[in-house]
């Protein structure tokens, strides 16, 4: 094949793909001009992902203190247990010398 030819047959394509081109932006311009643009949704506002942190940082605080006032409450009651099992010794002791008299 000749250069001529070549470019001859390179022109002719081109020309077919500039068609095609031009028929494409056609039927996207009709398809715009059918449906109505619709406006952009709104963008997301920025603090919110501030204030979902701000509250999982909350609850995170709030179930800590919860934790930290479980724990003291059940070493509490263990001391508590612990003081009424030694008096509960105690005043049966004294109560078994009282007895043997």
């Amino acid at each position: 094949m000749s250069e001529i030819s070549k470019a001859s047959a390179d022109a002719i394509e081109a020309a077919r793909q500039g068609e095609q081109f031009a028929i494409i932006l056609a039927a996207i311009q009709a398809a715009q001009t059918v449906q109505p643009h619709q406006p952009p949704a709104p963008p997301a506002p920025q603090h919110q992902a501030v204030e979902q942190a701000g509250k999982w940082l909350a609850i995170a605080v709030g179930g800590s203190m919860l934790m930290i006032t479980v724990a003291f409450a059940a070493v509490a009651l263990a001391i508590a247990a612990a003081s009424i099992a030694l008096v509960a010794v105690v005043v049966y002791g004294i109560y078994r010398d009282i007895r043997k008299r």
